[in-house]
């Protein structure tokens, strides 16, 4: 007879031939430290799309609304970060956080809108 310890807690096994933990918490704990990184990286990148999302949100009231660049910045606004790019027939290419979204225009401005 083989004797199998939890990949957790090395307590020995009980059970099934194919069971490798002693208890649902065990399970659980193992498959947490193993998924840490990789979920960490995902929570921190969606914190700081909503963080874009809100910062959108909050200038463009109206729908479509021009401003400064420098007011996306004050706030905290990340550029590198987006959900989508659109770029229309004329070679336009808007940036999208879900449906909120901003076109560059010249003189460091841009053009906030809200995609229907």
């Amino acid at each position: 007879m083989v004797v199998r310890e939890c990949l957790e807690c090395d307590e020995k096994i009980v059970g099934r031939s194919d069971k490798k933990f002693c208890s649902d918490y065990c399970r659980n704990s193992y498959n947490n430290k193993i998924d840490k990184d990789s979920k960490n990286l995902i929570r921190n990148i969606n914190n700081r799309l909503k963080k874009n999302y809100k910062v959108l949100t909050e200038l463009n009231t109206t729908g479509k609304t021009k401003i400064i660049r420098r007011k996306l910045i004050e706030k905290g606004f990340d550029f590198q970060l987006f959900t989508s790019i659109y770029t229309t027939k004329t070679e336009n290419t808007y940036f999208y956080v879900y449906d909120q979204g901003y076109l560059v225009l010249d003189n460091d401005m841009l053009l906030l809108i809200k995609r229907d």
